[in-house]
């Protein structure tokens, strides 16, 4: 399962140096995780109406180059697997092709009191297709 998302760096999200921030990767990669859903016709948002959490777990980043203010970059998002409770995903920034950053993040289901539970059957289907 692969989805990909363009988006602009804003002015906002740089920093002293005209850089893309660092913490603003992390935004990305969760727009780019609910995008991947979505086009599932799924959202997070009727997933925890229904009492299925989703949390990070564990997150990890690489910056190999810059992204600076306008730059329109691609965020490609892979489930790589899927457990009983648990997502990892992998994800691509590039501009124009070119490889700025690329991560990873594990996500567990959790109920509302926070105990894991297991993934609704719609999160574990496609993923095992992938």
């Amino acid at each position: 399962m692969t989805g990909e998302i363009a988006i602009r760096v804003r002015y906002a999200e740089t920093d002293r140096m005209g850089l893309l921030h660092h913490a603003n990767y992390l935004v990305y990669f969760e727009q780019a995780r609910t995008e991947l859903l979505r086009s599932f016709g799924l959202t997070y948002k009727d997933l925890e109406d229904r009492g299925f959490l989703l949390v990070l777990t564990k997150v990890e980043a690489h910056y190999r180059r810059p992204a600076y203010y306008d730059d329109v970059l691609t965020i490609r998002t892979h489930v790589d697997r899927t457990t009983a409770v648990r997502i990892d995903h992998r994800y691509e920034v590039l501009r124009n092709g070119e490889l700025l950053a690329d991560g990873k993040t594990t996500l567990a289901c959790v109920d509302r009191q926070g105990r894991p539970q297991p993934l609704p059957e719609e999160l574990r289907q496609p993923c095992a297709a992938s």
